[in-house]
């Protein structure tokens, strides 16, 4: 069973940064697709917000295009979230999801709450 673990949530103002980090068990990571997703406070629904590939073919949502960047370091089998002019409709709960195959994996999910 795959362990997912974030971290680097809280509580910042309006234009600030925020990186979070999610750190994988096991050997495979480098193959697996990452992804950062969240759900809104109210929202039934968790969204995709940013994605990357095993080979590094990235997207974003629309609504954090520009402000937000993913990566990985697959030495350290973690994925990050650099976030960037953070505004009040980014607060949410942010989680971490693996794909390898028809398997995926979710993490525990950490707060990102912005002030305005």
């Amino acid at each position: 069973q795959v362990q997912l673990v974030e971290s680097g949530g809280g509580l910042v103002q309006a234009g600030g940064s925020l990186r979070l980090s999610c750190a994988a068990s096991g050997s495979i990571f480098r193959f697996t697709d990452m992804g950062w997703y969240r759900q809104a406070p109210g929202k039934p629904q968790r969204e995709l917000v940013a994605a990357i590939t095993s080979g590094n073919r990235i997207n974003y949502a629309d609504s954090v295009k520009g402000r937000f960047t993913i990566s990985r370091d697959n030495a350290k089998n973690t994925v990050y979230l650099q976030m960037n002019s953070l505004k009040s409709e980014d607060t949410a709960v942010y989680y971490c999801n693996q794909k390898f195959g028809v398997f995926a994996s979710w993490g525990q999910g950490t707060q990102v709450t912005v002030s305005s």
